[in-house]
């Protein structure tokens, strides 16, 4: 009987869809034409599922794929849009109220539209779990896109001579960025021939045994290509804190300031650098 009912909504498709885009409207749920044509084909194949038997009892039948993945494609496209949690949920559940305000002018009965409204809340809750489930993995895409362009723009490798290469490092050095440095680096130096290599530690804001442990293995690899490297940016406290915890760095030449570490890279290749008269 209740799916009767339910299939009642194929006469009423046009006014659900208007019912829905006002609801997500008043809610800030949606951002325009976009949204409109997503939800309108989402409603066609809604109610294409309900007219092939799709109900509460076969939720993974062969009568809902299709919504499935328009379902999964449009909950990434609103994550890869920048829709919040709460926005998300409010689109199916926006759907399910104005499914719900039109099953109560189909159903005269009470009986009727109750059993109605919990077979409709049944498939639509099952819709609800999906559509966050896929926006969670869309957000997820987006913040390891993101980490990924963060990595590449914090790690720059500058030439700054001809045969000397810099690179400022900004922020804390874990095992997979320490990864992400050394690439880049001895990449930088097999491209420019260089032959010293500066490691400017003034942007990371603590040094710890972990953090020594991955210079160390940057200049270890950069020794391994032939080059010689040069930390700098070796402030007081960050002197204070190697010593504390007893991590050697004796042969790693260290300068308080990336002029110093050029300076010192200009005498190793015997260049000066000359004030014009």
């Amino acid at each position: 009987m209740q799916n009767n009912v339910l299939t009642g909504l194929n006469d009423h498709e046009s006014k659900l869809n208007s019912i829905w885009m006002q609801l997500l409207l008043e809610r800030g749920a949606t951002d325009g034409a976009t949204e409109e044509e997503e939800s309108k084909e989402f409603t066609a194949l809604f109610l294409e599922a309900l007219n092939q038997g799709g109900n509460s009892d076969n939720l993974n039948s062969h009568a809902f794929e299709k919504l499935y993945d328009l379902l999964s494609g449009i909950s990434i496209s609103r994550a890869k849009r920048g829709f919040s949690p709460r926005e998300t949920a409010q689109y199916m559940i926006s759907f399910r109220d104005a499914a719900s305000q039109i099953l109560s002018e189909i159903a005269k009965d009470p009986a009727v539209l109750f059993a109605a409204n919990l077979e409709l809340n049944a498939v639509l809750d099952n819709l609800i779990i999906m559509n966050f489930e896929s926006y969670v993995r869309g957000r997820e895409d987006v913040i390891s896109r993101q980490t990924d362009e963060i990595s590449e723009i914090s790690t720059p490798v500058i030439r700054v001579w001809d045969g000397v290469v810099a690179l400022p490092i900004i922020g804390t050095l874990d095992s997979s960025r320490t990864q992400i440095v050394m690439e880049n680096l001895l990449q930088q130096i097999v491209d420019t021939e260089s032959s010293i290599a500066i490691l400017d530690i003034s942007g990371v804001p603590a040094v710890d045994s972990l953090v020594a442990q991955h210079l160390i293995k940057t200049v270890s690899a950069t020794r391994l290509m032939g080059a010689e490297c040069i930390i700098s940016g070796i402030r007081p406290e960050i002197a204070q804190t190697v010593v504390h915890l007893g991590i050697d760095l004796t042969g790693i030449i260290t300068k308080a300031t990336l002029a110093s570490a050029l300076q010192t890279a200009f005498e190793m290749l015997q260049l000066s650098v000359v004030k014009r008269k």
